[in-house]
C-alpha cells in the first residue's frame, strides 16, 4: 500500500515560542533555523511512527482487496473515512456507499472491511481510500509525549546547528526520543 497526502495540516504541532522556550532562546536571530527544525522533527516523527499529529487528509492506495476483505491503515489515528473507490477491470472507478463497508476506528491499526457483495479489484492501486487522520486541529490536541519527542529532536539538532545545517537533519536521534515514542509505534510481527 502507498499513501499520498491530500490535504496538509493547517498548523504545526508546536509553536516557535514553545520551541524557543524549551531551548531557552530569547532572541529572534535563529527563528528561521528553529522553525526549520520543528518542521523537520515533525516530519521525522510522523514518518517514523505513522502518526498524523494535526488533522490532515490522506489517500491510501491498495493493490487489491485481500481474501479477508479487510484493509488496515498504517497512518494513525484515523478519524474518519471520506471515500472508498474501487476500480473495475477496465479501470473505471466506483465510489462505494457507506453500507458497502464497515469501519473500525477503535482498533490500532484502524480497519475497513469491504462487504462481500462488492466486486474486488485485483490489480495495482485498485482500491483507494480517502481518510482523515490526526489528533485535532491544534497543537493542544496532540499527546504531550509526542510534542516532547519533537522538542527532544529540536533541542538535540539545535546543539549540532554549527556542524550540520537544519536541512541535513536528522544527523542523530537521542535515546529519549525512542522512549517517548515507543507506545505510539505500530508493532510489526
Amino acid at each position: 500500500m502507498t499513501y499520498s497526502l491530500v490535504t496538509a495540516p493547517a498548523a504545526p504541532p508546536l509553536s516557535l515560542a514553545d520551541a524557543k522556550g524549551h531551548l531557552r532562546v530569547t532572541h529572534n536571530d535563529e527563528d528561521a533555523a528553529i522553525t526549520a527544525l520543528i518542521d523537520t522533527a515533525t516530519a521525522y516523527l510522523e514518518r517514523d511512527t505513522g502518526q498524523a499529529l494535526i488533522d490532515q487528509r490522506w489517500r491510501a492506495h491498495f493493490d487489491c482487496v485481500p481474501c479477508d476483505r479487510v484493509l488496515q491503515f498504517l497512518k494513525t489515528p484515523v478519524r474518519g473515512i471520506v471515500a472508498v473507490t474501487v476500480y473495475d477491470r477496465d479501470g473505471n472507478p466506483g465510489i462505494l456507499d457507506g453500507s458497502d463497508y464497515f469501519v473500525n476506528l477503535v482498533t490500532r491499526p484502524a480497519r475497513l472491511r469491504i462487504a462481500d457483495t462488492v466486486a474486488a479489484a485485483s490489480f495495482a492501486n485498485g482500491v483507494e481510500v480517502d481518510f482523515d487522520a490526526g489528533y485535532g486541529t491544534a497543537g493542544t490536541d496532540v499527546p504531550d509525549m509526542l510534542k516532547r519527542a519533537i522538542l527532544v529532536l529540536v533541542a538535540h539538532w539545535y546543539e549540532f546547528r554549527g556542524v550540520f545545517d537544519a536541512a541535513d537533519q536528522p544527523v542523530s536521534v537521542p535515546a529519549l526520543y525512542a522512549r517517548l515514542t515507543r507506545h505510539f509505534r505500530q508493532l510489526a510481527l
